[in-house]
């Protein structure tokens, strides 16, 4: 993404963002990271979840391939191991004696994963230093800044977004399902991101495809010009709202 560093910096100017956006590619050829300046091959064990922290807080462009020392269930989930019904059998009794009530319901969760092709290698890289075009455009963010973003992408063209929980491994549900069906996703990390990956209390992670970064920061650019902007400017529940509410709805406010 060649213009990756100025838009970093226009969405941490809106939206006051504590950490970096994370860009993700699913790569068919691994020698394709021989390509990518100042990539850092994970060597230790670790789950995914730990990946994005790394990139988002320490600006670490990292790659990962089927070799790498991630658990093996995190590969699946991110296209670096085939989704098969042994491996779907493997997670199903730990999964039903931990987040399920029963291994019909953890077989249930297991198939509703959005997966996407399974690949040779992945590519983790902070917003800023990515040169190159990514799959998935991750950002982190508290409630507000994200519902910031979404009305951004409504005020350049309205459309109804819609949010999936898949429970644990709920980087699925951020980064599968944007890659699978091409749209914003709206995710509540789940446990794992929260204890291994630093997730914070109040983020939440909305996943975007590259091409609706571009009409998110319009959008914003257009919304802060109406006046609505982050940090949310408090009215108060005790006040009379009609002179502040003037500002934005003139045409309004007294009728």
């Amino acid at each position: 993404m060649p213009e990756g560093k100025d838009k970093s910096e226009r969405l941490r100017r809106y939206l006051s963002l504590k950490t970096e956006p994370v860009c993700f590619k699913r790569l068919d050829d691994r020698s394709m990271l021989d390509k990518i300046e100042g990539v850092v091959l994970v060597e230790d064990t670790h789950t995914f979840c730990q990946l994005p922290f790394m990139v988002r807080t320490m600006g670490v462009t990292l790659g990962i391939t089927p070799d790498s020392k991630v658990l093996d269930r995190c590969k699946r989930l991110h296209a670096l191991r085939p989704n098969t019904p042994e491996e779907m059998e493997k997670e199903t009794l730990m999964l039903s004696r931990t987040w399920f009530g029963s291994v019909e319901d953890a077989l249930a969760q297991q198939k509703d994963y959005p997966l996407m092709p399974t690949g040779e290698a992945v590519l983790l890289s902070p917003l800023f230093r990515t040169s190159w075009e990514p799959d998935v455009i991750s950002i982190f963010g508290n409630p507000a800044q994200i519902m910031m973003i979404l009305c951004g992408l409504q005020k350049v063209k309205y459309e109804k977004f819609d949010f999936s929980f898949i429970g644990e491994g709920a980087c699925t549900d951020s980064i599968a399902r944007c890659y699978v069906t091409g749209k914003p996703s709206l995710s509540i990390p789940c446990y794992g991101e929260r204890a291994l990956g630093q997730v914070a209390d109040d983020e939440i992670i909305l996943a975007l495809p590259p091409r609706e970064l571009d009409r998110a920061l319009e959008g914003l650019r257009q919304l802060r010009k109406v006046g609505f902007s982050y940090p949310v400017v408090y009215i108060g529940s005790l006040a009379n709202p009609l002179k502040a509410l003037s500002r934005f709805y003139p045409s309004k406010v007294g009728n």
